[in-house]
């Protein structure tokens, strides 16, 4: 009689574990919520620009309101070999910071990503260290530790396939995933 209070509460647990991962925000695997959050989208055709540029969601350049919602651009992209934040999307990581810091209940898991190139325990270790570059500068920021998850998915999940530099860059990145 003393484990049935327990394993209800378990079956209880795995019930709402199990809904949470089932749960989708009808985004594709790199944060876009249209689909045109790689190369190409909806910015110049060069990797990194356009739907990341942290423009707000009307496309009308005045920017979103800080805090009032998640920013649209939900990718960072990053140089070969490299885990430090291109200055072109520290915008975009402000934004997101600001977001984080007015909504103190809100979570956010930085998923890090790198391209086929290395071996699959460098790529662990650097997407790893990606994620953890893109936290670190988000607690600069004020947003509480609390708030912030790192995983590093290596080249396990590309976001493009091939074997070209266009399909490496697209792959170098951090996903910010609420």
């Amino acid at each position: 009689m003393f484990l049935k209070p327990y394993a209800r509460s378990l079956v209880v647990a795995a019930s709402l574990a199990v809904l949470a991962g089932c749960s989708s925000t009808g985004g594709t695997q790199d944060g876009s919520m249209d689909g045109s959050g790689t190369a190409g989208g909806a910015g110049t055709g060069t990797t990194g620009t356009g739907q990341v540029s942290g423009t707000g969601v009307n496309g009308s350049g005045a920017g979103q309101m800080a805090g009032s919602q998640i920013p649209q651009g939900r990718t960072i992209y990053f140089d070969y070999d490299s885990d430090t934040i291109r200055s072109e999307f520290e915008s975009l990581v402000n934004s997101h910071a600001d977001y984080l810091s007015s909504n103190p209940n809100a979570h956010v898991v930085l998923q890090g990503h790198t391209d086929e190139r290395g071996t699959r325990e460098y790529n662990l270790a650097l997407g790893e260290r990606r994620a953890g570059a893109v936290e670190r500068y988000l607690n600069l920021r004020g947003v509480s530790p609390s708030q912030v998850e790192v995983v590093s998915y290596g080249e396990e999940r590309p976001a493009a396939r091939g074997s070209n530099e266009d399909s490496f860059a697209q792959n170098r990145r951090v996903v910010f995933a609420y």
